[in-house]
């Protein structure tokens, strides 16, 4: 069966292609746009389509529209309430992204043209989440979490997945809903809602959980699988905060006061569901998945013995899942995701053409992994472009910006780069054999999706690599799966001693990660890095490092 999976109209439009149970492609819209998260600066935007990313899925197969068995939609209309244009506020988001999302699929008319509409098929954007979980993931068995803002009428849902099959256990209906708590938390703090909920993530380090007698007077587990988030007025407790204000301490204490509120209730509703299950594994997605912090709570302090995140656990998985799901369904045995690098990638040729293109200075060192780490040991920063795109928010060694974790102004001097605030952390990439001497907490590690302990006699050689809290949130490397930075790892250990690299996501503020060729090159002529490795060539700034 060829499946094409999409997530269109909420945040994160996205696009997946399943072949004969092997996920074959996956990419965000927002890669080809350039709007990141797929919505224009506004509260809330319901006009991006994958129209882009769909197209390149199937030609990146060689299939056309009229090839396809079935289109999957992770949204189902008929479970939705339904609305009326004219009731709904013009300011009411989530009212119009409601009623937009009934309609979406009217684009199929034109985005697949020679589709048979007969092939689309409406998949509960939960049951959507919970297959990109329990599907992908390399077990024959688990107990499934699903926990976001809102999908039709539910927030939550609980199940058991046996030999791919899902037993529905427990749906949380909204308005309760723990990923609709972060997001009014997250736009009290001034950020920007349904976006930046890792900064409030990171901003709880920070605090001190000053108003958790009343986080938990609101937010409870209910003891059958579900849960409960009274109506809260944030502003009795802490004075909203703009966008231009600096932040202080009580908004660090709030945002730890709600983190710690929600790595609770995680806990009881996990304990509930294996107690209901007996599984030894749980897996996870929903954009709540994405909270490394309150994972590593759940590994370390819940019931099962090992947790397997969706690395695109947000909506723009939901695509995958989608695509999974309805392979399962038609009688595919369905393949778990072998890698998160399920998107574009250029040849040798394509590359050195982009250059060429560009008129800018290039070489081929017999290696670039070695020239990197040159450059890395002399506390230059590269941006690094190699192999196929990553599905999901993290780089993970394929769109990175790589810095030596020895200096501890790097955390600064990357952020000034982003254009970051100053209390967001940088992540570490460390060989998978020798991250145990270094971090303790779930590994392997290889989507970044956790948060790991230092050890003490590692911390005063990687101060760039810790939070303020002395964690850090690490990517495992194996050698076998990433041949490449692994290979500029052991480089970099060779002249430093230290099997650690920084990486973070190889963007700017407001941007989307870089995808392409054109992408990189506008980021490396606009960022003050030293180098940017395209492929097998090095591009380096006139009297940088290295």
């Amino acid at each position: 069966m060829r499946v094409l999976g999409l997530n269109a109209v909420f945040h994160d439009p996205a696009a997946a292609l399943v072949v004969d149970g092997v996920v074959v492609a996956a990419a965000e819209e927002e890669r080809f746009s350039r709007r990141k998260h797929g919505k224009d600066p506004v509260p809330f935007s319901t006009w991006e389509l994958p129209v882009q990313s769909a197209a390149w899925c199937l030609s990146s197969a060689g299939i056309t529209a009229d090839e396809l068995d079935a289109v999957a939609y992770s949204y189902d209309p008929s479970l939705a309430p339904p609305l009326d244009p004219t009731d709904i506020a013009a300011d009411d988001w989530e009212g119009l992204r409601t009623f937009y999302a009934q309609r979406a699929p009217l684009f199929l008319r034109t985005a697949l043209p020679g589709l048979d509409p007969a092939c689309v098929r409406y998949v509960p954007h939960h049951l959507a989440h919970a297959a990109s979980a329990h599907l992908a993931a390399p077990y024959p068995s688990s107990a499934v979490l699903v926990l976001d803002g809102r999908g039709e009428r539910a927030s939550h849902l609980a199940g058991r997945s046996v030999d791919g099959d899902l037993e529905v256990l427990a749906i949380q209906n909204l308005p309760h809903s723990l990923g609709l708590l972060y997001e009014e938390v997250t736009e009290h703090l001034g950020f920007r809602r349904s976006s930046d909920e890792y900064k409030v993530m990171a901003l709880a380090a920070y605090g001190a959980p000053s108003f958790l007698p009343e986080m938990r007077a609101w937010v409870a587990a209910t003891g059958d699988g579900g849960f409960r988030v009274d109506p809260i007025d944030w502003g009795a407790l802490v004075k909203r905060r703009s966008a231009s204000e600096d932040w202080g301490p009580e908004h660090a204490d709030l945002a730890s006061s709600v983190q710690i509120r929600l790595q609770e209730v995680l806990l009881d509703l996990t304990r509930w569901l294996h107690a209901q299950t007996g599984e030894k594994t749980l897996t996870l997605a929903g954009g709540v998945a994405l909270n490394c912090v309150a994972n590593s709570v759940v590994a370390e302090q819940g019931p099962f013995e090992q947790l397997w995140v969706q690395p695109a656990a947000g909506d723009a998985g939901t695509a995958l899942g989608a695509a999974m799901h309805v392979a399962h369904s038609m009688g595919d045995k369905v393949s778990p995701m072998a890698s998160a690098a399920l998107g574009r990638g250029w040849d040798d040729a394509d590359l050195e053409g982009w250059l060429l293109e560009a008129n800018v200075a290039y070489d081929r060192p017999d290696d670039v992994a070695e020239a990197v780490a040159e450059v890395l040991a002399a506390n230059g920063v590269v941006a690094w472009f190699q192999g196929r795109s990553e599905y999901g928010p993290r780089a993970l060694g394929h769109r990175s910006l790589l810095a030596n974790p020895g200096f501890p102004d790097n955390l600064e001097r990357l952020n000034r780069v982003k254009g970051r605030e100053e209390f967001r952390p940088v992540a570490p990439m460390v060989l998978a054999d020798r991250a145990s001497e270094i971090f303790q907490g779930v590994m392997p590690s290889p989507f970044m999706l956790f948060t790991h302990r230092v050890s003490p006699e590692w911390a005063p050689r990687i101060p760039a690599a810790l939070h303020v809290d002395g964690t850090a949130r690490i990517q495992t490397v194996d050698a076998a799966e990433e041949p490449l930075v692994a290979r500029m790892l052991e480089a970099f250990a060779r002249r430093t001693g230290v099997p650690v690299v920084i990486n973070t996501s190889l963007n700017t503020a407001g941007r989307p990660m870089v995808d392409d060729p054109r992408d990189a090159l506008e980021c490396f002529g606009s960022a003050p890095v030293d180098a940017l490795a395209l492929g097998p060539f090095l591009v380096r700034r006139p009297g940088s490092k290295g």
